[in-house]
């Protein structure tokens, strides 16, 4: 089974739909052992590299009040709790651009580590307030999904599979998608959104069974 994982790093329902998605995995296991490609989309594309103030965007971008927004923040941070994921953010936490964040992460499907570190970038930034815009996090997360740190400093120096990046997200656009998450099993099945486990299992299993 193939799985196509569309995607951001600073999007709060793209890492609850993953952890979702690997559990569902887990549980279909004796059906599925499906392979999860990772491609980008970029929540917010003209975001500057020092970010802004996530209560300032969110009033921005979708009229939310600070009420709101807390009860939304809280709400997303227990749904991801329940999954086994730590969201550490508050009022004062900020929104990164992502661009460099997804060439690393183009750069890494060549060593079978971009679930790794697709993982570690979720982490370094809900759990742990790090900016996934700032070269040296993004190599020290590299590094700690066992790559080349050097390296990874090289491709983020160089602009290297910036073209590659916006390549595939034309394509993703065009094949419309304008929101995430986007789960695309076999070519053909979309799935939106972070679906609870078990709405992402029955899915498998109904695919899985369709052959």
């Amino acid at each position: 089974m193939k799985i196509d994982f569309v995607s951001d790093i600073v999007c709060p329902w793209c890492i609850i739909g993953l952890r979702a998605l690997e559990q569902a995995i887990d549980a279909a296991a004796d059906v599925v052992a499906p392979t999860i490609t990772f491609h980008p989309f970029e929540l917010n594309p003209a975001m500057p590299a020092e970010g802004q103030n996530i209560g300032e965007h969110v009033a921005e971008k979708y009229g939310a009040t600070p009420e709101q927004s807390a009860k939304n923040r809280a709400g997303i941070q227990a749904r991801a709790a329940e999954l086994g994921f730590a969201m550490t953010g508050t009022a004062e936490s900020r929104i990164y651009n992502t661009f460099d964040a997804h060439r690393l992460l183009h750069w890494a499907q060549a060593f079978a580590l971009q679930p790794a570190l697709k993982n570690r970038l979720f982490a370094v930034y809900f759990s742990e307030g790090g900016n996934v815009s700032d070269a040296e996090v993004l190599v020290r997360a590299a590094a700690d999904v066992g790559l080349e740190a050097e390296e990874a400093r090289a491709v983020l120096s160089s602009g290297r599979y910036a073209d590659e990046v916006r390549a595939e997200e034309r394509h993703w656009h065009a094949q419309g998608i304008n929101a995430v998450p986007a789960i695309v099993i076999n070519d053909r099945y979309v799935i939106m959104g972070g679906q609870p486990p078990e709405a992402f299992e029955r899915a498998l299993r109904k695919i899985a069974a369709e052959g």
